[in-house]
């Protein structure tokens, strides 16, 4: 090992038994509701594992591309669901651009206005703001110019997922999957620049572990982080299946003030026997915090 990464080594050891301790003294208990990203339909399995909610797909679930009637059958299935769906994720289809030249303002502000306006009467609360696809900056385009671009849309989104009393969960994506804000640290700086009650941070713990970011990100975002999603490092598993350890991130999450749920976002070889281990695999390393 050398001298660089032995004394980060040193230093992120300090600072994980700094989170370590601080978790086994008083203070008000960790306990946030643990759910499953998954189709709704889903929603008796993952009552019968031990899951507090579902979260759905934008496209799939709030259906903004789609006429009222279609996602009038979502609304009915509400009403026979064991769970309720109080988030949903893959807010952009990749077609509908973030970034670049091709961005078509008026396109994104009337999907998003649509999606909040029956995020709203379906009791979704969280839109996560991943869409790696649509946020890829094209070939050719400015860092800087992205930036700017991104942040005056999502400043405006903020105002409109205001109005029907949703926040934004603005996702960090690791590099393989896309090359616009791989970090939570690099999302946290979008947020704060945008400042608005209505859009805050996504902490997912994969994408961290994917780009070796320290638990220092978490506490520096603080209060800014309302949703997490967990998987394992090794093949985006299910939690449990190769002993991955949340702790560290739950402890740090606490200290930040975290307040949020936290959804299971992993690939599921076979969901039916999986997801009861893997919600029990969580909600027992919650309990070490």
């Amino acid at each position: 090992m050398d001298r660089r990464r032995f004394i980060t080594a040193s230093v992120e050891k300090g600072f994980f038994l700094a989170i370590g301790l601080s978790g086994m003294h008083g203070g008000s208990r960790f306990n946030p509701l643990v759910g499953v990203c998954t189709n709704a339909t889903n929603a008796f399995l993952v009552l019968k594992a031990g899951g507090d909610f579902v979260e759905e797909a934008v496209g799939r679930f709030l259906k903004p591309g789609s006429d009222y009637e279609d996602f009038e059958k979502s609304l009915n299935f509400l009403k026979e669901s064991p769970l309720p769906v109080p988030s949903c994720n893959s807010f952009f289809p990749a077609e509908l651009r973030l970034t670049g030249d091709e961005v078509d303002e008026a396109k994104v502000f009337q999907w998003a206005e649509t999606a909040f306006s029956r995020a709203q009467q379906a009791g979704v609360r969280i839109i996560v703001l991943g869409s790696g696809g649509a946020r890829k900056i094209p070939d050719g385009f400015a860092y800087n110019k992205a930036f700017s671009q991104f942040t005056s849309l999502l400043a405006r989104m903020g105002e409109i997922a205001e109005k029907y009393q949703v926040t934004i969960a603005l996702e960090h994506l690791n590099r393989q999957e896309t090359n616009f804000i791989n970090t939570l640290e690099e999302a946290n700086a979008i947020v704060s620049k945008v400042n608005h009650p209505a859009v805050g941070l996504l902490c997912d713990v994969y994408h961290m572990l994917m780009e070796d970011e320290t638990l220092r990100s978490i506490l520096k975002a603080g209060k800014r982080i309302v949703h997490c999603h967990v998987a394992e490092k090794t093949n985006r598993a299910a939690p449990g299946t190769h002993g991955q350890d949340f702790v560290p991130y739950f402890r740090a999450l606490k200290k930040a003030g975290f307040k949020g749920k936290i959804s299971i976002e992993c690939n599921w070889n076979d969901f039916p026997v999986e997801v009861e281990h893997s919600l029990k695999y969580i909600k027992d390393q919650i309990n070490l915090v």
